[in-house]
């Protein structure tokens, strides 16, 4: 072959080369861009409220991707919670009502009833079913997801799991709206209208929206249920009695230091020398718990089991808890007779709902602070520190020769269940995160909406659940034994309208997002707002609004509310 030959060989060569470049890099391209999606609405967030915004914007005619920071959908509502905080269930409309009624049709049929005859079940607790309602407020959580995808499965949403957002630099912004935003992975999705239906309010901190964290001072806004309340009553300021740390407390005589009696040994865990001023604000959060779902029930039973890291000085007040009595266990406190320090609804299927109550039970006193700002790696970490806490604790009262017989022998009859969750140990993902960050906005929902001395002139959806805070701190009182404070039980009033203003953000700082979760509250009002039937109440018309606002080409400060209102009315929502 020639000289000449060879130079052509080469050429070809090096053009074939070039063109395989051209295509690949053509493919990469077309890749990249195939990671970019556009729909009328974009919702961020694994709640209740975020399937009810999904239903109701498909129903409404909009595209709509629903994106799932987890492999489950339906925040607390499918994650143990089955127990409904309502306060008033007339107050219930729309598509959460829609929900109790079909977890109703779902217990309907007999083939969901496999640990107990539903002839058997009897429900309890805050919320009960009775007799000829089209309704059912107690359900398991996988009744819960079975419903939700039922749901979803008839209308048009798109729908993405294990997806985060990458909360340093994935929100896109251009004119003062939300352009695209971009999970962890690079996927991109973009949007008219965007919502946030997260418990933390990721994506409206991420998007630059004002927002608070922990307790303003009663002075702040003119409340007196919110701040340090280290009392054992209080009254709201309508009169009537909130009781504070008057239950959920330990009783008289705890001592706080690791050798009793002795200050120099130190604090035991989680106790503050104090609790701060009366009334005053600061930056501590509600504690947070698992929502465990339990059995009694042999074969769907798994023993609690003995966390790897167990350290027993963590339930130390526990056990001196159940050695100050001056009786029997039962008549440690005046209200309540259990043996146990937690509360267990009954749910269908031998099931429970098991809460926190008394002094020293499952609520994680004191150590959520850091959640609502924490990076993912220190939120995961702060989950499963919680569910160490919570495992060490259900083993404590089923094993420890400290734990009083009887107390012992009940809570062995317990233990997780095997058909509910993910996880082989039977325990859930989702943390209850009953508090992180709530929006501040033009208009800000206080103590004096729930007692109706000021009412939303643009309601939205009705909150009917009493002024509720668990604790947020323990401390040493003046007596030297430990005490915890931030419970408020506030009860006795109305229904009262949520403003649609609570929900947007102020217009110069975003004008196509909504925030049917983190909505703009007080730590005291959101106490009450914080219900998993009201977050679909309010998911539903957030999505109303955004369907509203994009029809009209208006941001979603301007969507006219009797317009909004009018629609509302016309799918199921009840507003007085």
């Amino acid at each position: 072959m020639g000289i000449f030959g060879k130079v052509t060989q080469v050429g070809i060569v090096n053009y074939s080369l070039k063109l395989i470049c051209c295509l690949f890099l053509g493919l990469v391209t077309l890749a990249a861009h195939g990671q970019t999606k556009k729909y009328d609405i974009v919702i961020y967030g694994g709640t209740s409220a975020r399937v009810a915004a999904a239903l109701q914007s498909s129903r409404m005619g909009k595209s709509v991707v629903l994106i799932e920071p987890t492999n489950r959908i339906g925040g607390l509502t499918t994650g143990g919670l089955g127990q409904t905080d309502i306060g008033n269930k007339q107050a219930i409309g729309g598509i959460s009502r829609e929900f109790y009624e079909n977890i109703k049709k779902y217990y309907d049929d007999p083939k969901n009833w496999k640990w107990e005859k539903k002839s058997d079940y009897k429900d309890g607790g805050q919320t009960r079913t009775e007799d000829g309602e089209p309704t059912m407020w107690t359900f398991e959580p996988s009744a819960a997801l079975a419903v939700y995808k039922d749901m979803m499965d008839r209308e048009k949403i798109k729908m993405v799991y294990n997806e985060r957002l990458n909360r340093e630099s994935g929100v896109k912004k251009v004119d003062g709206k939300i352009e695209s935003i971009t999970m962890e992975s690079g996927k991109t999705f973009k949007g008219k209208v965007f919502l946030d239906a997260t418990y933390e309010g990721d994506l409206m901190a991420s998007a630059g929206v004002s927002y608070a964290v922990g307790r303003e001072s009663n002075a702040e806004y003119g409340e007196t249920l919110n701040g340090v309340q280290a009392n054992s009553i209080n009254r709201a300021l309508t009169g009537f009695v909130s009781k504070n740390a008057f239950n959920h407390n330990f009783i008289p005589g705890v001592d706080p230091y690791v050798i009793k009696g002795d200050p120099a040994s130190g604090l035991l865990p989680n106790v503050n020398e104090k609790p701060g001023l009366e009334g005053e604000g600061d930056k501590k959060i509600q504690a947070y718990c698992f929502r465990m779902c339990l059995t009694d029930h042999p074969e769907n039973r798994i023993p609690f089991q003995k966390p790897a890291n167990y350290d027993e000085i963590n339930y130390e007040l526990l056990f001196r808890n159940y050695e100050a009595r001056k009786g029997p266990i039962r008549e440690m406190y005046s209200y309540g007779n259990s043996l146990l320090p937690w509360i267990n609804s009954s749910m269908p299927n031998r099931k429970t709902d098991t809460n926190n109550k008394f002094g020293f039970s499952t609520d994680y006193i004191g150590r959520n602070y850091d959640y609502p700002e924490a990076s993912y790696a220190e939120r995961e970490k702060i989950i499963e520190e919680h569910r160490n806490y919570q495992m060490g604790l259900m083993w404590t009262l089923a094993n420890h020769p400290r734990i009083p017989e009887e107390v012992r022998e009940e809570a062995s009859r317990w233990g997780t269940t095997k058909d509910e969750f993910e996880r082989a140990d039977g325990w859930q993902q989702q943390l209850y995160v009953r508090e992180a960050r709530r929006m501040v906005s033009d208009y800000v929902m206080t103590q004096q909406n729930c007692e109706a001395l000021e009412v939303a002139e643009d309601g939205i959806g009705l909150a009917a659940y009493g002024m509720d805070s668990h604790n947020v701190q323990r401390y040493v009182d003046a007596n030297g034994y430990v005490q915890n404070e931030g419970n408020v039980e506030a009860h006795g009033f109305k229904p009262y309208p949520i403003s649609y203003g609570a929900l947007v953000p102020k217009k110069e700082e975003c004008t196509n997002l909504i925030v049917p979760v983190c909505v703009s509250s007080t730590h005291i009002a959101f106490g009450s707002i914080r219900m998993e039937p009201v977050f679909m109440v309010l998911g539903q018309s957030a999505a109303t609004a955004a369907a509203l606002a994009i029809d009209a080409n208006v941001n979603v400060q301007d969507v006219p509310y009797p317009n909004l209102k009018e629609q509302l009315l016309k799918d199921g929502q009840r507003l007085k």
